[in-house]
């Protein structure tokens, strides 16, 4: 069943990518909203300043638009925004005279929902405090994911093993163990997603 949810979300990317070479802009405005937050992430790996992840984030996303037309789905729809988010990033620190990092963020990693590493710049006390917030948020949600998906993504982000060891631990195949980190993800993604969206609205309000 969680193979199948996986299979379908990849189904959909295709579906929207196909409507965006067609001409479909709102359809590009749902891949944005599916996937900003996780870019966002991955991009706060490379460069700790939140609005400069953002504006990295935001060409990320410029630069995806212009490619799509010559998408032509040999990799998944995130990996492939995955490679441009990191060529993003890299560019912007080499433009800036800032060495980027030697090693890549494996895509699968990427997809973990790191909101600590966008909001590094805690030197306000309203920052700190989201920041506390986004903690207690993350907590609960794991707290409520079902046993099997809690195990999976405690093993990968708090214990750090690979998914190899993971699936060994469980006693599964690696593909079930990358749809339960997948599915937890999302949930907990789910969870943040209105705390960092009315922090977004207040920081543009000021």
């Amino acid at each position: 069943m969680a193979e199948q949810e996986l299979d379908r979300q990849l189904e959909l990317d295709q579906e929207l990518v196909r409507r965006v070479q067609r001409g479909d802009s709102a359809a590009f405005d749902a891949l944005v909203r599916k996937y900003q937050h996780r870019i966002v992430g991955l991009i706060g790996r490379y460069i700790a300043d939140w609005s400069e992840c953002q504006d990295v984030a935001q060409e990320t996303f410029i630069r995806a638009y212009r490619a799509l037309p010559n998408f032509r789905g040999d990799a998944q729809f995130y990996t492939w925004l995955h490679r441009i988010a990191v060529n993003t990033a890299k560019n912007h620190l080499v433009s800036q005279n800032r060495r980027p990092p030697n090693e890549d963020i494996d895509a699968a990693d990427a997809e973990q929902f790191d909101g600590g590493a966008r909001l590094r710049d805690t030197d306000t006390p309203e920052r700190e405090l989201l920041r506390q917030e986004i903690e207690r948020t993350v907590m609960r949600a794991v707290d409520g994911l079902p046993e099997d998906l809690k195990v999976a993504i405690t093993l990968r982000e708090v214990d750090g093993l690979s998914y190899d060891e993971i699936a060994q631990k469980m006693d599964c195949p690696i593909g079930t163990v990358r749809s339960r980190i997948f599915r937890a993800r999302e949930a907990i993604d789910a969870q943040l997603r209105p705390l960092l969206d009315n922090d977004q609205r207040e920081r543009a309000h000021r």
